[in-house]
């Protein structure tokens, strides 16, 4: 059982940055598919970005892309998402997720872990 903890959460101003991380215990990591999603209230989760096993397989959502970069750390059972240029629509909590053989990356119901997120707040 794989248990996923997310931190690095808060508020900041639009233009701003702020780096989440997921730790991972429990499981081999490096065998994971590890991705993020969010949900902004009254709004449906969505995906943000996702990495497979190789450190350079990533995929990002058409929004977030060029500028959020997701990375690992196998030595540290740890997940980064480094969000820079953040707007107020990126307010939202932010979930891990982790998943040994996802067929549709990009589609939550393939995770079978997840983290109880943590919030980010965007103000203009």
């Amino acid at each position: 059982q794989v248990q996923l903890v997310e931190s690095g959460g808060g508020l900041v101003q639009a233009g701003g940055s702020l780096r989440l991380s997921c730790a991972a215990s429990g499981g081999t990591f490096w065998r994971y598919v590890m991705a993020w999603f969010r949900q902004a209230p009254g709004k449906e989760r969505e995906f943000v970005s996702v990495i497979r096993w190789s450190y350079t397989d990533t995929s990002y959502a058409d929004s977030v892309k060029g500028r959020f970069t997701i990375s690992r750390d196998n030595a540290k059972n740890t997940v980064y998402l480094q969000m820079n240029s953040l707007e107020p629509e990126d307010t939202a909590v932010y979930y891990c997720a982790a998943s040994e053989h996802p067929v549709e990356i990009r589609s939550g119901t393939q995770y079978n872990y997840w983290g109880r997120g943590t919030q980010v707040t965007v103000s203009s």
